[in-house]
């Protein structure tokens, strides 16, 4: 194990959010990037940070994109800010060649994890795997699986959430494709109202043509589809999306971008912002967690750029909820 320090401390760069209902973009309070440095693999993927009560833990994904061989991210820490401790990767026996986007809840002193089993072709399965402690797992099941030859051929990064007080699963779905995937965003909810299902699937809740921000299917270099989702109530009672897009403009490796949209009820329909955090420097930033504590926001995200050799490491991005156009747009 090693521990990891933040390489310069709050606040951090100006990193601005952009919207598409007319409001003047707000600059998050504090960035600190990057949140610290992994050992013996190349890029960290898909931040997805808990607390139990006592401790920190950050789940995600950790090997490197040259080979898209990845494992399962687990570092903690007394605070957000680190110092944090990487800790071994947690091993799983759940087949698939791409275990990885760990989304992760914990509830009633228990880690629920709702884990990939593919995200470059089709067929997957959303596996449902418990803790105690967020170290030792158990494996229950799967909780969704791919329906092939339908719109969720492929299902990957599930990530769960509590809204009005029920409990679902957002994630990435597509068809059978011949280049690459252009997955859209669908939702389950759990008919039990606990995490163990069973999951009845609502069915496609953000498409490609919902945000004038992404590439079209049509695209003539399109690179990839709409992933990373996650659902996040908000103090009024609104829905947040928290998603990834790639833009229609730039070169490959500067497009992808985090993105919120807001919707009156979890189903639907949404109303893009855009994207949230601009670059300053080539680079590109996505899969993310969104937490809200009290009237704060707080935006944990991947992001690669010339600061970091251009490989993933994690970031943590603040405003206050007031002073943003989640307050003021209805």
């Amino acid at each position: 194990m090693k521990r990891f320090g933040a390489s310069r401390d709050w606040p951090g760069d100006s990193w601005w959010i952009v919207n598409f209902v007319g409001s003047m973009p707000i600059n998050f309070e504090t960035n600190l990037f990057p949140l610290f440095h992994p050992t013996a693999v190349d890029d960290v993927k898909d931040p997805c940070p808990v607390f139990d009560g006592r401790l920190w833990h950050m789940f995600g994904s950790s090997g490197t994109v040259t080979s898209e061989i990845w494992s399962i991210l687990h570092a903690t820490a007394p605070d957000l800010s680190g110092p944090w401790t990487q800790h071994d990767a947690i091993i799983l026996p759940v087949a698939g060649s791409g275990v990885a986007a760990p989304g992760v809840i914990h509830e009633g002193g228990v880690f629920h994890m709702f884990i990939q089993t593919e995200f470059m072709k089709s067929g997957g399965r959303c596996e449902h795997v418990v803790s105690n402690d967020g170290f030792n797992w158990v494996v229950l099941g799967s909780a969704i699986v791919a329906m092939p030859d339908t719109d969720e051929d492929g299902i990957y990064d599930p990530h769960p959430a509590i809204i009005g007080g029920k409990r679902y699963i957002v994630y990435s779905a597509m068809p059978k494709f011949t280049r690459v995937p252009q997955p859209d965003i669908y939702l389950a909810r759990s008919q039990s109202d606990s995490w163990f299902g069973p999951w009845k699937r609502v069915g496609k809740i953000l498409d490609h043509v919902d945000l004038p921000h992404h590439n079209s299917r049509q695209h003539p270099d399109y690179e990839w589809g709409i992933e990373g989702a996650q659902l996040v109530e908000l103090p009024d009672g609104r829905v947040l999306l928290n998603a990834t897009c790639f833009l229609p403009d730039g070169p490959r490796g500067s497009r992808q971008r985090v993105f919120f949209a807001v919707a009156d009820q979890v189903e639907g329909p949404y109303r893009t912002f855009g994207p949230v955090l601009d670059v300053t420097e080539p680079g590109e930033n996505g899969h993310s967690t969104v937490m809200i504590e009290g009237r704060q926001l707080l935006l944990f995200y991947q992001c690669r750029r010339a600061a970091t050799n251009h490989r993933w490491r994690y970031g943590i991005a603040k405003c206050g909820l007031d002073d943003t156009i989640l307050s003021r747009v209805a």
